[in-house]
């Protein structure tokens, strides 16, 4: 139930991240989601991709530190609320999220997100019927 997700470190200075994108535009790959969490030195750019495999290698062979990390994608309802009820039921099993984001993708909510127990939260994702999506709805 988890989906590969790059974990691109980039240095914090003008033209880093232009240079990413223009690398990943190059090679037709299509960003689906990505996030950017910054500190005074450099910016961990996250990205949900429709060809994590081919994107890691190609950032790798230009020499950019790149990682492929197991995140969660759960669908869900675009309504005040659901992202509450889908956290709550993930957290109440004792499941730690390290981080979350989250956007739209065809009319539903996404929630993505790193756990400390992948195995829990799939279990849990399961016993309670929430709807996960896998790297073939980025497709």
């Amino acid at each position: 139930m988890t989906i590969k997700q790059l974990s691109i470190f980039i240095e914090n200075k003008s033209g880093t991240l232009i240079k990413v994108l223009n690398m990943l535009s190059k090679a037709g790959i299509q960003i689906i989601a990505s996030t950017l969490a910054d500190t005074k030195d450099y910016g961990i750019y996250r990205v949900l991709c429709d060809n994590p495999a081919q994107a890691y290698m190609l950032l790798k062979e230009g020499g950019i530190n790149v990682q492929l990390s197991d995140v969660i994608a759960l669908s869900i309802d675009d309504t005040p609320g659901c992202a509450a009820k889908a956290i709550d039921k993930i957290s109440a099993s004792g499941v730690n999220i390290l981080y979350l984001y989250s956007f739209l993708w065809k009319g539903k909510g996404v929630l993505v997100f790193r756990t400390d127990d992948n195995t829990k939260a799939n279990e849990t994702i399961m016993i309670n019927k929430m709807d996960f999506l896998t790297e073939m709805d980025f497709k």
